[in-house]
């Protein structure tokens, strides 16, 4: 490594944060150094070539939405962005009780838009059920910001039986959509946090899943890395960071393990909680050490993210969701054939996670197989005479920040106590629930903040009924 000591900004770590963060200062001919400590970047939305199963695997499938604006824009502005296969029908299809059920994807108004698939509710919990949430929509429908929070100490099982929903509704609604989209089990889950997915579901209409035609780095690393050393800037690997280096209550730049300092009057720190409380810590500042101890108290989501090369075509569907059951292991399935062009002329290549309790770390990886096959037989009939033909599997100890009771009122904001040190991550405070979007946002807000304008998009707001319920709370 020999770089000029001098920069205009350093930004640490390489993931969608950081990546995004350092092209758009570079964009705008801001000198950036970005750090990495891996070998290689992406961060936890990264992808490399497996030899075992000669494709590009994900470190998990990962899935985009429409509502994903700002990490969309960015795509556009790399010239990735028809690398994303869009579904918007179905909007998705679920697994439950040995049954497909098609969800389907309609733009009425807010909260119309929940009444075309009502029947498919009321196939599986009965009237009382469906009207034991109430309470709760109307909640949803009112809430802001500051209503969200108040609601953060709260678990969200306890929050939804307080609100009178039922057990059986619970269990099949709840279980199953917060288990996808937040990684962690009711129990253990911000009521925060879920009134945030809730009223985003009740509020907007029309929204659908996008899915990477190709590997996850492969959408946005080798861009931005070209972006970035395009522009004069520059990008380091295996080059992790000690500690800041702080002069006059202000960051001065950043020492590294070697010993090597590079100075500059900006500092983005782009890391997850669990990596950046230790380098907080060993930095040892008072101004920093209550966002330290805030970074220390969240956990990461445990996945195990399964790849299976079939000998045959089991099917045409690109992804399958299963309703929640304690018994399960996988929560969904991709078939990387119908979504891969390259992949379109040989049998399916099945792409599964198994989130958080369900995860199973200590299962060898006969195990993790066998009931991955045995599941996918039960959404699939056509994968039960299918043939393994290549396996890999891929255990994830900390696959994103957990949003559990008391960790939404400690997302931190973008600037830190220290004057040019600035945060980025999916975990910070961007009003929207930690994933590549809250990811992008963060990265927008730090480089905003560093070149003085407004980068970041608004959040998805409520609209329809919906909207106006929540404008006259």
């Amino acid at each position: 490594m020999t770089p000029s000591p001098e920069f205009d900004a350093v930004v640490v770590g390489a993931g969608v944060a950081g990546l995004f963060c350092a092209a758009s200062l570079a964009d705008a001919g801001v000198k950036v150094a970005v750090l990495e400590a891996r070998a290689d970047a992406g961060g936890r939305a990264r992808s490399w070539h497996d030899a075992t199963m000669g494709l590009e695997v994900d470190i998990g499938p990962h899935v985009l939405s429409s509502e994903h604006r700002q990490f969309v824009r960015m795509l556009r502005r790399l010239g990735t962005a028809d690398q994303v296969q869009w579904q918007r029908e179905p909007q998705v299809t679920l697994l439950d009780a040995g049954e497909l059920l098609a969800v389907r994807n309609v733009r009425w108004t807010p909260p119309l838009h929940g009444l075309p698939n009502l029947p498919v509710a009321l196939r599986r919990i009965g009237w009382r059920d469906a009207v034991s949430h109430w309470r709760v929509a109307w909640h949803a429908a009112r809430a802001n910001e500051e209503s969200l929070r108040a609601l953060d100490g709260i678990a969200a099982l306890h929050w939804l039986r307080s609100l009178g929903v039922t057990t059986r509704a619970i269990d099949w609604f709840w279980r199953s959509a917060l288990l996808a989209l937040l990684n962690v089990p009711l129990e253990h889950c911000s009521a925060a946090a879920a009134m945030r997915v809730f009223r985003l579901m009740l509020g907007r209409s029309g929204y659908h899943f996008g899915f990477p035609t190709t590997g996850l780095s492969r959408l946005y690393v080798p861009a931005c890395v070209g972006l970035v050393r395009e522009r004069g800037s520059a990008f380091f690997t295996r080059s992790a960071v000690r500690n800041l280096e702080i002069e006059n209550d202000r960051v001065a730049g950043v020492r590294l393990r070697d010993g090597k300092v590079l100075r500059a009057p900006w500092c983005v720190l782009a890391l997850p909680p669990w990596n950046l409380a230790p380098l907080l810590a060993r930095t040892r500042s008072a101004r920093l050490a209550g966002l330290a101890e805030a970074a220390s108290r969240f956990l990461g989501a445990p996945y195990t993210s399964t790849v299976l090369a079939l000998d045959r075509r089991v099917g045409e569907l690109r992804f399958r969701a299963r309703v929640w059951n304690p018994a399960d292991f996988n929560t969904d399935f991709y078939d990387l054939a119908n979504i891969r062009p390259e992949l379109a002329g040989g049998g399916s290549v099945i792409a599964c996670n198994a989130i958080g309790p369900h995860a199973r770390l200590a299962w060898s990886d006969r195990e993790v197989v066998a009931r991955t096959m045995a599941e996918l037989a039960d959404c699939t009939p056509a994968a039960r005479d299918a043939r393994v033909l290549r396996a890999c599997v891929h255990r994830i100890r900390a696959a994103i920040p957990q949003p559990r009771p008391g960790t939404e009122t400690l997302r931190p904001p973008t600037r830190t106590g220290l004057q040019g040190l600035l945060l980025a991550g999916d975990w910070i405070a961007t009003a929207v629930p930690c994933s590549m979007e809250s990811a992008a946002r963060s990265a927008a807000l730090a480089a905003g903040a560093i070149l003085g304008r407004e980068l970041v998009l608004p959040p998805p707001e409520s609209y329809g009924f919906v909207g106006l319920l929540r404008k006259r709370a």
